[in-house]
């Protein structure tokens, strides 16, 4: 019998803090038949959509990006922490929950007009990808999609994504 994409993701309770359900990615991506059917499932989400380029932050937005950019015959663009990129960058800075950090992503890599989907393995407070929105934006790009394989809905990601076409997968109440 087939499984379900939920059935690929170990949960472990009580991490990274007592209360916290850690919902784990690398259960999916260690078994085969999940990784497969979890590209399978997020690029189902495009179908359908008119767009140029796959943007995905490192690295799981990476892991998951890839494979669609390649399917589908799209460009892909890596969004990364500061300083790992070699060319001249645009940056964005955002909140974490303790603190803050950059992300950066090579200025040429979106033209002007070029249509947008983002692509990560999870949707928590949806505060790095409010920052690669900023960046597609600031280059003249228009994200036409947002697509997050997991979504912990307690956090209230989709809030700071309003106007945006936001789907996940697989959704969990609670944080």
């Amino acid at each position: 019998m087939k499984k379900s994409i939920e059935e690929y993701v170990r949960s472990i309770v009580d991490f990274p803090e007592p209360g916290i359900i850690f919902r784990d990615v690398t259960s999916i991506l260690e078994d085969a038949n999940g990784l497969h059917l979890a590209i399978d499932l997020l690029q189902e989400k495009v179908e359908g959509v008119n767009f140029d380029v796959v943007v995905g932050p490192e690295s799981r937005g990476f892991i998951f990006g890839v494979p669609i950019a390649y399917n589908l015959h799209k460009a892909f663009v890596p969004v990364r922490k500061k300083g790992k990129l070699p060319c001249e960058t645009i940056s964005q800075e955002y909140d974490l929950e303790y603190g803050s950090a950059v992300i950066e992503m090579h200025k040429n890599s979106i033209r002007p007009g070029q249509k947008v989907v983002i692509i990560d393995d999870l949707m928590a407070t949806g505060g790095t990808i409010e920052a690669i929105i900023k960046m597609v934006e600031a280059l003249g790009g228009e994200v036409v999609k947002v697509v997050f394989l997991m979504e912990l809905e307690g956090l209230k990601g989709r809030k700071r994504l309003e106007g945006y076409d936001v789907e996940t997968v697989i959704a969990y109440p609670g944080k």
